[in-house]
C-alpha cells in the first residue's frame, strides 16, 4: 500500500504525551509519506516546529487558532513571523473563525484571522483555515483575500464547497467523511475535482469509522482514503496518489531545507 501524507494533525496535543515519538517513528516507517503538524498558539507552534526538526518527513504549520486568540502577548505576530521563517514550516495555520462556543469575541477573531492572512501573503506561505459556525464571515474574508489555502475538516454543503473552489482554494477531508450523518460532506466531496482534495486526520480528533471514539492518529487515514475512493469510483491507491500529489503541490515540501 502506498504511504499517505497527513496534511493536518496535532501531535503537540497532550493525548500523545505517553507515546508521541514512538508513534511518529512507526507511522513514518510504515504508513505515512509525510505528516504536517499544526500549532494553535505560539507555544504549540514552537513545539510543532521542534517535531519537524526531529523528523525528516514531518513539517510544521504555525498559527493562532481562533479559540486561542484571547490569551496571547502583544508581540504574538512578531513571534509567529519568527517561527514561520523556519525552513520546515510549510504553512500558516491553524487559523480561521469559530463561533461555536460562547462567549466568543467575533471582532478579535476576525482581526487575528486577517493579520495572519496578511502575514502568509507576505511570506509566500499557504494557509490552513478552520471554520465553524461562521460561514458568512469566513466566506466574506476568503473572498477578499483569495489566499493560497485549504479549508480543513470540511463538513459543509455543495454550495459552500463550490464557493471555496471559486477562490482557488483546496478542501481537505477528515474521518468525518466516514460518519453516517456526513451526508452533506459526501455530496460535496462528489462534486469537488480530485485535484483539489487533500486528506487529513486532525489527530487526535475526528477518528474515522471503524475506530470512531478512539484516539486518532495518521495510521487511520487509510479509512478516509477508502471512503474518498468509494465516492469517486476509483481505487484506494489512485485516491492516495492523487491526494499525495496535491499535498506536494500545495505545501511545496521540496522548497524546505531539512
Amino acid at each position: 500500500m502506498i504511504k499517505i501524507t497527513d496534511t493536518h494533525s496535532h501531535y503537540d496535543d497532550e493525548a500523545f504525551d505517553s507515546d508521541r515519538y514512538e508513534l511518529l517513528e512507526r507511522l513514518l516507517a510504515e504508513k505515512c509519506e509525510k505528516i504536517v503538524t499544526l500549532g494553535c498558539d505560539i507555544g504549540k507552534s514552537r513545539f510543532s516546529v521542534g517535531l519537524a526538526e526531529r523528523y525528516d518527513n514531518v513539517y510544521a504549520a504555525v498559527g493562532v487558532h481562533p479559540e486561542n486568540c484571547g490569551d496571547v502577548g502583544d508581540d504574538w505576530l512578531e513571534e509567529l513571523k519568527k517561527l514561520a521563517d523556519h525552513p520546515k514550516v510549510c504553512a500558516i495555520g491553524e487559523i480561521g473563525l469559530d463561533y461555536h462556543w460562547e462567549p466568543f469575541d467575533r471582532n478579535r477573531q476576525i482581526h487575528f484571522f486577517r493579520e495572519q492572512l496578511i502575514l502568509a501573503k507576505e511570506l509566500g506561505l499557504p494557509v490552513c483555515v478552520h471554520s465553524r459556525d461562521c460561514t458568512k464571515d469566513i466566506l466574506d474574508i476568503l473572498r477578499e483575500f483569495r489566499p493560497k489555502g485549504v479549508l480543513h475538516c470540511f463538513s459543509g454543503s455543495v454550495e459552500v464547497a463550490e464557493e471555496i473552489l471559486s477562490f482557488g482554494m483546496m478542501i481537505s477531508f477528515t474521518g468525518l467523511l466516514t460518519f453516517k450523518n456526513a451526508k452533506k460532506a459526501v455530496e460535496a466531496c462528489r462534486i469537488i475535482p480530485l485535484d483539489r482534495i487533500m486528506l487529513e486526520t486532525d489527530s487526535p480528533y475526528m477518528t474515522p469509522v471503524p475506530h470512531r471514539g478512539e484516539r486518532n492518529d495518521s495510521g487511520n487515514l487509510i479509512f478516509t482514503a477508502g471512503k474518498l475512493a468509494e465516492i469517486k469510483g476509483i481505487t484506494v491507491e489512485e485516491a492516495v496518489k492523487a491526494c499525495n500529489e496535491n499535498a506536494e503541490r500545495f505545501f511545496r515540501f521540496d522548497r524546505t531545507k531539512g
